[in-house]
């Protein structure tokens, strides 16, 4: 669909190439030497921890895409005949991509023994969440008006029934 409004800027390319970066950092760990100086012993615990945590990311980023359809955009865009998802996952929390990749990329920390390589994409997520939620959601709000904010007074941002 063609994009009617968009906030791409130069904060969001930023964002979106630490997340890059912090995605791609552990092939580096694996492909080469260069970050073993940040090696550890891999514990059972944090491993299946992490495990459970990989999983149900992946399995919530496939749920929340599906559930978005075609209103999905990696950057804050809103496209021709734009409409606001409250079902799905959706009914249970506003950001449940961002909540998706949040477990994924802890899920990641706890499985790679290594102090760089392991929590290198939960940084960079934790960063976009923070500065780029706000943004997306005062763009919703303009957007979709009395329905977004009765959509925010019935959900949490992120943790359901908490925050």
């Amino acid at each position: 669909m063609k994009v009617v409004k968009s906030r791409k800027g130069p904060l969001g390319f930023v964002l979106l190439s630490l997340t890059s970066l912090g995605f791609f950092l552990p092939l580096v760990w694996i492909a080469t030497p260069v970050l073993a100086f940040a090696d550890y012993a891999l514990r059972p615990v944090p491993f299946v921890a992490g495990t459970f945590c990989l999983a149900l990311g992946l399995w919530l980023v496939y749920r929340s895409h599906a559930d978005l359809g075609a209103n999905w955009s990696i950057t804050l865009e809103v496209r021709d005949k734009h409409q606001l998802v409250t079902q799905g996952t959706y009914r249970h929390v506003r950001h449940p991509m961002y909540l998706a990749l949040l477990l994924y990329s802890s899920g990641q920390a706890l499985v790679l023994p290594n102090w760089v390589a392991g929590p290198s994409y939960l940084v960079a997520l934790a960063l976009l969440f923070a500065l780029r939620v706000g943004p997306e959601e005062r763009m919703m709000l303009e957007e979709f008006g009395k329905d977004y904010e009765a959509y925010m007074a019935r959900t949490r941002r992120l943790v359901p029934g908490v925050w």
